[in-house]
């Protein structure tokens, strides 16, 4: 963890990690009368407004989910307006992550999505590759149990299963570069996981708010921040 300057000239304690769950584009959208497309633009405005106020206050890795691999089940003109808004956050705001010095990860079975989403997504990624601050990784095509089995399956291939340890399940994730996980936020009023990050929420603190995604900004994440502050973490210690 790092500190940093708290609005009272005091210090207060900053996550390294934090992971949001961007839930309630379609309640935001329905509250407004307006097509769930409308809801899903604005939870983009939404992701511009929190990593930029997540950099300026200093966490290390933000990682949200984009979309899961239980996403599919939607509607075909939903799913199409979601890859649109991917390839249209890529391009528009690619050179922004290169100019702050942003890491940028996907994590999930992204190659399942459009191959010219997967050749974008491509191309950003190596593109942030040299840089060296921040990292903001994206969820796409991304489920918590099957990242589990698929590294299980990897090191049942190699190694024998007395070796098999937590240190060895964690190397194999592919969070294996970020800090251990400090903060999970779920956005909506909903209180579940969602089979995300399901291993490296083991020991976070989790944070279930009523703000709709779409109207979450930099006030809420510093409430988040606060909040998280404030709680005891013992690690099952005393």
């Amino acid at each position: 963890m790092s500190t940093a300057p708290s609005l009272a000239g005091g210090v207060s304690v900053t996550p390294r990690h934090v992971a949001i769950i961007m839930d309630g584009n379609g309640r935001w959208a329905k509250k407004r009368l307006l097509p769930r497309a409308a809801g899903h633009k604005a939870g983009v405005e939404a992701v511009r407004r929190v990593t930029r106020h997540a950099r300026a206050i200093g966490i290390e890795a933000l990682t949200i989910y984009a979309f899961s691999s239980e996403n599919w089940r939607r509607p075909e003109e939903e799913i199409g307006d979601l890859m649109g808004l991917l390839r249209l956050f890529i391009r528009s705001d690619l050179a922004e992550l290169v100019r702050e010095n942003v890491r940028l990860q996907v994590i999930g079975d992204f190659r399942r999505l459009p191959a010219d989403v997967v050749s974008l997504i491509d191309d950003a990624v190596a593109r942030c590759a040299g840089n060296t601050g921040p990292i903001l990784a994206i969820a796409l095509n991304y489920g918590a149990q099957s990242e589990l089995a698929r590294a299980a399956r990897r090191l049942a291939e190699r190694l024998p299963p007395e070796q098999i340890d937590e240190a060895a399940i964690e190397a194999e994730l592919e969070t294996r570069n970020l800090p251990p996980l400090d903060l999970l936020i779920r956005t909506s009023g909903e209180h579940r996981l969602s089979n995300f990050l399901l291993w490296q929420a083991a020991y976070a603190e989790l944070l279930f708010v009523d703000t709709l995604w779409p109207d979450f900004g930099a006030a809420d994440l510093d409430a988040a921040v606060a909040a998280f502050g404030s709680r005891q973490r013992r690690f099952g210690g005393l």
